[in-house]
């Protein structure tokens, strides 16, 4: 995610960094060389019938494809906003689940460290698997060794390590320690904590439809390639400067869609969620009492991932 103030004056026309001209730059770029050589074409050969050619067509299919590209962007920022709650309902449940296991667990406070380093490790697993990675190797740091073989006997991690905290929990009803209603309360946070994966995990597997993509990426490359032909004969020279600012408002808002549909990965505007997972992982480590805490991630050149 880009983190940078906002810009004002003459940064608006300069800023690069956290903006999406660096992804839709050569599309732009390509744009601008065809209404170049159509304004050329038309203002120094002048062909017969030019001036017959009107503008009026594409004023149309720009505002349906404008009306397109809101909805698809809106569509991809409910995924986004979506992915960013479940974030944060993540967040409010780790915090929960290290509350519950400091007090409740207060007697065995080996057993409760186990539960929470657990939940840490849920929260690495969790975004290493929304970002293809070894969701294994990334919660394993935080498992006892004894259990390490546990871990690797399920392919989905996070769940595995879901039933560990309840088998913890479920021990700990058996020796007495925690009665009925305490380990309903354990449930009901794991069950939490299960809602969250599955609802990333919905997003993450469930595209946009792809006909729908495709037909709205075919209909801008034509509107901004058949542009120029339209303004020549009544902008003349001016043709390429408005042919490159509508291809930057079309190619923009098409990537920004883009970017946004898979709020999980690594682009500029996607969700940070290695910062998020190390707010989880101070907050319940300072739950145990650890010193000194980890440093917060920041932004590496306005980009904190």
């Amino acid at each position: 995610m880009i983190i940078r103030p906002r810009p004002h004056g003459w940064q608006l026309l300069y800023i690069l960094r956290g903006s999406i001209v660096p992804a839709v730059a050569p599309k732009v770029l390509a744009i601008l060389v065809l209404a170049i050589a159509v304004a050329a074409f038309a203002e120094l050969w002048h062909p017969p019938g030019i001036e017959r050619v009107s503008v009026a067509p594409f004023t149309l299919l720009g505002l349906v494809l404008s009306i397109f590209l809101s909805f698809r962007n809106s569509a991809c920022f409910d995924r986004w906003w979506e992915g960013r709650k479940l974030w944060g309902q993540l967040v409010y449940e780790s915090r929960s689940l290290a509350r519950l296991c400091g007090t409740v667990l207060e007697a065995d406070p080996a057993r409760a460290q186990r539960m929470v380093r657990l939940g840490i490790g849920f929260a690495h697993a969790l975004a290493a698997k929304l970002r293809d990675r070894d969701a294994a190797l990334a919660a394993l740091p935080w498992v006892d060794e004894a259990d390490h073989a546990r871990l690797a006997q399920r392919q989905n991690t996070p769940d595995q390590l879901l039933a560990m905290i309840t088998a913890e929990a479920a021990a700990a009803h058996r020796a007495g320690d925690l009665d009925s209603i305490l380990f309903a309360q354990f449930e009901t946070r794991v069950h939490a904590l299960s809602s969250i994966q599955a609802g990333c995990e919905r997003i993450l597997t469930t595209p946009l439809p792809f006909a729908y993509t495709l037909l709205l990426h075919r209909c801008a490359w034509m509107f901004c390639v058949l542009l120029p032909f339209g303004l020549a004969s009544s902008l003349g020279w001016a043709t390429p400067v408005v042919s490159a600012v509508l291809a930057y408002a079309f190619f923009g808002l098409d990537q920004l869609g883009e970017e946004m549909e898979e709020p999980f990965g690594l682009e500029p505007n996607d969700l940070p969620l290695d910062a998020m997972v190390r707010t989880i992982e101070i907050d319940l480590l300072d739950s145990l009492g650890v010193q000194p805490l980890p440093a917060p991630l920041q932004p590496h050149r306005y980009l904190l991932q």
